[in-house]
């Protein structure tokens, strides 16, 4: 593949499969050998990337423009880090546990670095990597989770469509309304018409996470 091929994007976005390994979860977790994942197979599962540039948020054309098509409304700034979040070792498990959404979610990493999980076709862990100048777009539906990687700091851009909506589902929640159409949307189309049992890897039913974002909470990973 030439230069001009090369997707800019994996500057600031990568992707791969997780092992299953209990140790630290801000660690990599690649697979031996490692698994990577182009931009354009997130997209299948409904995730959509850009690189952008980061130090100019404030008059970047191209996030107005992605702003406006898409109809983000809502824009707000978050950070994580032991220093700046109350209870951070608790916190940051909480933001791993396995939960959908009922709205799009939308990062754009302007400072640090941070790791998305999401589950692909066959209900198997892709670890996506956002470092400063990566936004993505997680679709409702997605289960999904957060964590930061060993630099323990991301500062984030978040968007929404109208008034932000911060609560997540933590697995199983897969008679929601927006679980169905990501079903249909995504796994049905790509998998051959197989959705995966949602509640399959965990018997036990977690309690809904409600993270609400204030002085001492000020990031909500979903």
């Amino acid at each position: 593949m030439g230069a001009s091929d090369k997707d800019l994007r994996e500057e600031v976005i990568q992707a791969w499969y997780m092992d299953d390994s209990d140790a630290d979860q801000r660690l990599p977790h690649h697979r031996e050998p490692k698994e990577f994942l182009s931009l354009d197979q997130l997209a299948e599962l409904g995730v959509l990337s850009w690189r952008l540039d980061a130090d100019n948020y404030e008059t970047d054309e191209e996030l107005k423009k992605i702003r406006d098509e898409r109809g983000y409304s809502y824009m707000d700034f978050c950070e994580v880090c032991p220093e700046k979040l109350p209870n951070y070792e608790e916190k940051i498990k909480n933001f791993f546990e396995e939960h959908l959404h009922t709205d799009e979610e939308i990062r754009y990493c302007v400072a640090g670095s941070g790791y998305f999980d999401v589950r692909d076709h066959n209900d198997q862990w892709i670890r996506v990597w956002v470092k400063k100048g990566g936004m993505i777009v997680l679709p409702a539906g997605i289960y999904h989770r957060f964590t930061l990687d060993s630099d323990n700091y991301i500062k984030a851009m978040r968007l929404f469509v109208g008034d932000p909506v911060w609560t997540p589902y933590n697995r199983p929640h897969d008679h929601l309304p927006a679980r169905k159409e990501y079903i249909e949307n995504f796994l049905q189309k790509e998998g051959g018409g197989q959705a995966v049992d949602a509640a399959a890897p965990n018997d036990q039913v977690h309690c809904t996470l409600l993270v609400v974002f204030s002085a001492s909470k000020c990031f909500d990973p979903e």
